[in-house]
């Protein structure tokens, strides 16, 4: 899981992944939203893909990236994991993760 996080730190990658995340797009759109040469967005696809958050397919010469949904799914699972083990106040805990968690209202 780090090297996905590792991969997310760099803010290029973010972006593309950003990018990615409403459909596949090719390198050379990709490449027309961010300001980085070719050369930089191949190294940052290359860790993208090979860190599993997504998949590539060439098409041509054209090379098409989309986020790999079942990988990026297994993250979502991580955070939502950690989120619910998070707090470890007890039945009766108020703060605003518990009551979030709970459902109710937080008491002006």
């Amino acid at each position: 899981m780090s090297d996905k996080f590792k991969a997310l730190a760099d803010p290029n990658r973010l972006a593309v992944f950003a990018l990615l995340s409403c459909c596949e797009l090719c390198a050379c759109d990709i490449l027309k939203q961010l300001d980085i040469h070719q050369t930089t967005l191949s190294h940052h696809m290359k860790v993208l893909v090979d860190c599993g958050l997504v998949r590539a397919r060439r098409d041509g010469k054209c090379i098409y990236y989309a986020l790999d949904i079942a990988v990026v799914r297994q993250c979502e699972e991580f955070f939502t994991a950690a989120l619910n083990q998070a707090c470890h106040c007890g039945p009766n805990c108020s703060c605003p993760h518990c009551i979030h968690l709970a459902g109710k209202e937080i008491a002006s």
